[in-house]
Parts: C-alpha cells; sequence; structure tokens
C-alpha cells in the first residue's frame, strides 16, 4: 500500500550530488525529477480512477513540494483536470509549462496565466534556476499542430544538475524526432513502449512506438541509460515491459536500462558524478 506523505519526506531528504538525477515512477508516463535541489513533476497523473490498474502512489493533496509542472499534452491521464488545480493552490509558487493548445484549459483550471509558459520547440528556456528545458514536438499517433504551426503533443529535453534526461511524453517515432533527440547527447531517456494496433486504434485509444521502436530507438540515438515508461496503468492498452527488457538483452546488450517499480526512487548516475566538480569549480 502506498503512502504519499512518507514519499514526499523521502523526496524531500532526496540529496542529489552533482552528475545525478533522482526519479520517482507514479505509474504511465508520470515521474518526479529532482537535481540540484529542483523538484520536477512530468505528467503528474494522481487522480483516483477505476479504471487504473493501481491506484495513484500519491494524492493530488499531498503533493507541496512542486517547483515545476511539465505537461506533454491534453489527455486526461498527462493533463490531470481533477488534480491540478490542487496542485496549483498547494505549491503557489510552482510554474507549468505545456503546448500551447493546453494555455486555455490551465486558465480555466484556475492557475495564473503568469505561471504559464508554452512549450515552442525547440526553445530553450531556464523556468527555473539550474532547470533548462527544451520541447520536442511529439507525434501521438500524427504529427498536429495548432493554428499557429505550434505542435499539440510534446516531449522534454531537462538539463539539470550536470544531467540530459529526455521524457518523451507520448510519440511514436518519425525521422524530425530521432534527428532532434539523437543530437542532444541524452545521458537518461524515458520512453513509452506500449505501441499501437488496429483494435486499440477502433476504441480510439492513441498509440505510441512500441518496445522494439523504443529499445532501437534508444540504443542507435546513444542514450546512456533507458527507462521504459506507459504500459502499466489501464488493461486494455498495456504492454509486457519484459518483452522490451527481453528484447534489448537479446540485441543490444551493452545497452543500459532500469526497470521502475511502482513509487520506486531510482538515482541515475551519469559519468559527470565522477569529474569530482562542478562546471567552473577547481
Amino acid at each position: 500500500m502506498f503512502n504519499g506523505q512518507d514519499l514526499i519526506g523521502e523526496i524531500r531528504a532526496t540529496e542529489v550530488p552533482y552528475g545525478c538525477l533522482a526519479v520517482w515512477f507514479l505509474g504511465q508516463a508520470s515521474v518526479i525529477i529532482k537535481g540540484a535541489g529542483v523538484t520536477v513533476y512530468i505528467d503528474p497523473y494522481v487522480s483516483p480512477n477505476p479504471d487504473r490498474s493501481f491506484p495513484p502512489p500519491i494524492a493530488p493533496g499531498e503533493i507541496t513540494n512542486m517547483e515545476v509542472c511539465l505537461i506533454t499534452h491534453d489527455h486526461s491521464d498527462h493533463l490531470d483536470e481533477e488534480a491540478l488545480p490542487v496542485l496549483a493552490e498547494l505549491n503557489p509558487e510552482a510554474l507549468f509549462m505545456a503546448p500551447a493548445v493546453c494555455m486555455d484549459r490551465l486558465e480555466e483550471l484556475g492557475i495564473q496565466k503568469g505561471r504559464l509558459t508554452a512549450a515552442l520547440p525547440v526553445n530553450e528556456t531556464e523556468l527555473v534556476p539550474g532547470l533548462q528545458v527544451i520541447p520536442v514536438a511529439a507525434a501521438h499517433e500524427q504529427l498536429e499542430r495548432d493554428e499557429e504551426g505550434n505542435p499539440k503533443f510534446v516531449g522534454y529535453i531537462l538539463q539539470l544538475n550536470g544531467v540530459t534526461l529526455y521524457h518523451a511524453g507520448d510519440t511514436v517515432l518519425f525521422p524530425e524526432l530521432i534527428e532532434e533527440v539523437s543530437s542532444r547527447n541524452v545521458d537518461l531517456a524515458l520512453l513509452p513502449i506500449n505501441g499501437r494496433d488496429y483494435y486499440r486504434g477502433s476504441r480510439n485509444i492513441v498509440g505510441n512506438m512500441n518496445y522494439r521502436e523504443a529499445a532501437e530507438f534508444a540504443a542507435t540515438s546513444g542514450f546512456e541509460t533507458v527507462i521504459p515508461l506507459h504500459y502499466d496503468l489501464f488493461a486494455g492498452n498495456a504492454e509486457n515491459p519484459g518483452y522490451f527488457v527481453d528484447y534489448l538483452y537479446r540485441h543490444f546488450p551493452e545497452q543500459k536500462f532500469h526497470m521502475m517499480a511502482r513509487a520506486e526512487r531510482f538515482v541515475y548516475v551519469s559519468p559527470q558524478a565522477f569529474k569530482n566538480s562542478r562546471p567552473g569549480s577547481k
């Protein structure tokens, strides 16, 4: 059984050395990232839902440590309309970034315009000191744009605490995405693996890259470590993560990966951690 207050206590108490990031997995594509004293929530889907395979590891009313919230798109398991007003109220200094098409809806949910930043690829934004965020256009399953030409779905590249992290959001692969992300020297990548097929499409379930594509993407793009996401929360849109692990083992045995348990804390350690100094120090 999850204890959200204990989880928040663990996050607050976790001190992350330079060259490292701490990651907590909440299910689906929801993660918490901490580094350099900055706590970032990505797609926090923490509302109860009878269709969930397991309850949220933490309740909206327990989240009091959010400094930045990144939302990849407007689907309900990523933009949690029930939870976000609570999170905004409990974390009055927190800043939010989401695709431009989401801005009006977030304001309707009570998040002031001054706290909102549109995710415009590939603009690099320092949302808070020490955190650089680079949105990347995503295709879920199509590369859709609003009237101004801004993508409706995005992933995020974070540069934080000497580590470069890529959260893909929901997306299939396409040449521009592979080219852009591969050029960023990603240390840690978080990729969906649930795939897509005719039968899910006939039920209006929009898909992502599958486990084979995610494994190939990680191995050929030079990601130092990869974590699979978006396979566990809804029975009708799930995948066995063991297939992802088996595919890597068979085809790319040198590719590092980590499978996250629910509410687990994983501390990623990059080669930068062993250089014994931050940039500019002696």
